[in-house]
């Protein structure tokens, strides 16, 4: 029974990770998929997950704030390319009222290894099924990772990233919703 499982687990990793490579490399073919704005939430709901530590988080804390809500998870290649990007712009825009929140989708000693590895500074919280549904909630129709959306200090959400997203083009759109970004 367990054989089974795992193999499901698996089975269920190489889809996202492959649908993932292929949004990517072929992101003309799922374009459609993600503009039918009219399904997807405009603004960024109240949401409460665990940390690392266990204790319950709510966005109740980065509210004011311009928001990146990053899901992602340690066995992710993409996401692993775009952490270092994350921590830079955590670091330069923190000041200026920009939050990073991470939602990692895999256990916590994994987590917390990844973390550890990227200098991982602004808060994670862990996530399930309900945060796969979550992101979808929020556009990410393929439930694949990484999915990043920004928000500004209204909760509007200014942008969404299937995948993975480069320092430069995160930048810009924190550099227009930040004064003197």
């Amino acid at each position: 029974m367990r054989y089974i499982l795992f193999s499901i687990f698996l089975g269920i990793i190489a889809a996202i990770v492959g649908a993932t490579i292929a949004i990517q490399q072929h992101p003309e073919r799922f374009s459609n998929m993600f503009d039918k704005k009219n399904e997807v939430l405009k603004r960024v709901p109240a949401f409460a997950m665990i940390d690392l530590e266990g204790a319950e988080r709510t966005s109740s804390e980065w509210k004011n704030s311009v928001m990146v809500l990053n899901f992602w998870a340690p066995w992710c290649p993409p996401c692993a390319e775009e952490t270092p990007g994350f921590v830079d712009l955590h670091e330069q825009y923190y000041d200026k009222g920009v939050r990073f929140v991470g939602i990692a989708i895999d256990d916590p000693d994994t987590v917390q290894d990844f973390l550890d590895t990227y200098g991982v500074e602004y808060p994670v919280l862990l996530g399930d099924m309900k945060a796969i549904n979550f992101s979808r909630e929020l556009g990410n129709r393929m439930g694949a990772l990484p999915y990043t959306v920004v928000a500004d200090r209204e909760g509007n959400i200014q942008q969404r990233y299937n995948g993975g997203v480069a320092k430069d083009d995160l930048e810009a759109v924190l550099k227009k919703l930040v004064p003197n970004g």
